[in-house]
């Protein structure tokens, strides 16, 4: 049954308690934080209907991450990130007709967005007049008469630009690009602009692909997986689960962050014995605390020893009939390696040379090694570059293309990679948009559209008049700064 808005607090980061840094993730603290919130906000009923569903093949997929579900799934497939996201979604808290009148937009843009979710879901379309400070209630079709009169108003479809999400599915992200299309423009910015964009112009441009080259399968048949700018047990926590296999399989890990996050360090599986009331697993065999941005330097210095190693030991170390047939540049990449300067690179990375060395030595052992990373790759202005000296460091050994090894950007929104597939890009190839004309008999634009960014900048320049987004919020994760006055307020 519906329930009525509850009271809720704002939140206040005075309240927030910082403790002394754990050892470990999950064990039965994760079960306690995720049935909590579950049923105080849902019941014990709705609890168990949703969550036994979460992430099964009869089910739905989690919305809180983006980590794939394995073929044989257990009857708990999902973690205590997972839980909360969706006790937030499954609230049976609705927001009222009369929650519009009773709160400004003026009162609502100075809430938290905690507060303002917590006012429960939308049941029915909302629209604010010019010159109002109230959103009011619209019917449906009073609804789609304002967006379709917004749509024509434009003097180009150009001035439009229409956001979207990993929180969409394939079916509506590709309904969602054809109508825009349609419409004519490639104005698609996507969430993914301001996550893994760096992986897909990295990866596309070294081996033609912008995803990643493994499946989950994969990490239990690795004998080195190597972790790079990600928590996996913050942002992807399920991934606890496909490296505490490997390591039963006999893999290696080895994490390489600025933060020593517990769940590097041990994992307690909820689900097994030795989780509940043992010691868990050891996650990482070897723990790189490398300064911001040093990571590039550290791939190159990891390669260089790779080709030292092949110069005193010719024809034993590089997998030379791979990059025969599959690779170019070796000579180019010697050449730029031989002049990187190992102190430059230990002042950038933070580390000692010996820890180097023992990543390094772990790296030439493995026949099969996974490197797989995240935002602390990609969000910084050399995550392209570190990207392509990831791509080298595996093509060097020749860990791709063959079962437990490649390469391995770990996706943050639940379907941004099937967004993206689905045709939800500013940039879709030539032959993407040739076959989607001729299924639908029309013209798509050719020109390049507006990603994330350009319509945030050109809501101050006049370039964007309307947005629309579908399944997203695009003023939260918008590049944007938090300005005073900020230009968005000028889109329709």
């Amino acid at each position: 049954m519906p329930r009525k808005t509850p009271r809720v607090e704002e939140a206040d980061e005075k309240n927030i308690e910082v403790g002394k840094p754990k050892d470990w993730a999950a064990g039965f603290p994760g079960v306690y934080h995720s049935m909590k919130p579950a049923i105080e906000k849902m019941g014990v009923d709705r609890t168990r209907k949703t969550l036994l569903a979460l992430n099964q093949k009869d089910g739905f997929d989690c919305m809180s991450c983006a980590w794939p579900d394995p073929g044989h799934r257990k009857a708990f497939e999902f973690c205590e990130n997972g839980a909360k996201a969706v006790t937030w979604e499954a609230t049976p808290v609705l927001v009222p007709s009369e929650f519009w009148a009773e709160h400004t937009v003026t009162e609502l843009r100075g809430m938290s967005e905690y507060w303002l979710g917590m006012q429960g879901r939308l049941t029915e379309p909302v629209y604010k007049p010019a010159g109002e400070d109230h959103y009011r209630p619209v019917s449906w079709d009073e609804a789609f008469s304002i967006l379709g009169g917004k749509l024509k108003s434009l003097a180009s479809p150009d001035e439009g630009a229409f956001y979207t999400s990993g929180r969409t599915s394939n079916e509506a992200a590709f309904l969602y690009q054809l109508f825009v299309r349609a419409y004519g423009t490639n104005n698609l910015p996507d969430c993914s602009n301001m996550c893994h964009e760096s992986s897909g112009w990295g990866m596309g441009q070294t081996i033609g692909i912008g995803k990643a080259t493994i499946s989950y399968d994969d990490f239990a048949q690795a004998d080195l997986i190597i972790i790079m700018g990600q928590n996996p047990g913050t942002n992807h926590p399920r991934m606890l689960t496909a490296l505490e296999e490997a390591k039963e399989a006999g893999g290696e890990i080895v994490a390489v962050n600025p933060l020593p996050e517990a769940g590097l360090r041990r994992y307690k599986n909820p689900q097994k014995v030795k989780g509940i009331v043992g010691h868990g697993t050891q996650i990482a065999d070897q723990f790189l605390q490398i300064r911001l941005g040093g990571d590039m330097a550290l791939l190159q210095a990891v390669s260089k020893r790779v080709l030292d190693a092949e110069a005193r030991n010719p024809g034993t170390v590089l997998d030379h009939q791979f990059l025969q047939e599959h690779c170019q540049g070796l000579e180019e990449l010697k050449e730029h390696l031989a002049e990187l300067d190992e102190g430059e690179v230990l002042e950038a990375t933070g580390l000692r040379r010996e820890e180097i060395d023992e990543l390094a030595d772990r790296y030439l052992k493995a026949e099969k090694v996974i490197i797989t990373w995240a935002m602390g790759i990609t969000q910084h202005k050399k995550g392209v570059a570190t990207i392509k000296e990831i791509i080298n460091l595996l093509l060097l050994r020749g860990n791709m293309g063959k079962p437990g090894a490649g390469a391995s950007p770990i996706r943050g929104h639940s379907n941004v990679q099937g967004d993206r597939t689905m045709g939800i890009w500013e940039q879709m190839p030539p032959a993407f948009l040739d076959a989607l004309g001729k299924e639908f008999n029309f013209a798509p634009p050719r020109e390049h559209g507006a990603d994330a960014w350009k319509p945030s900048a050109g809501c101050a320049t006049a370039t964007s008049r309307s947005s629309w987004a579908s399944a997203a919020t695009w003023w939260g994760p918008s590049p944007t700064p938090r300005q005073p006055k900020p230009p968005w307020r000028t889109l329709r």
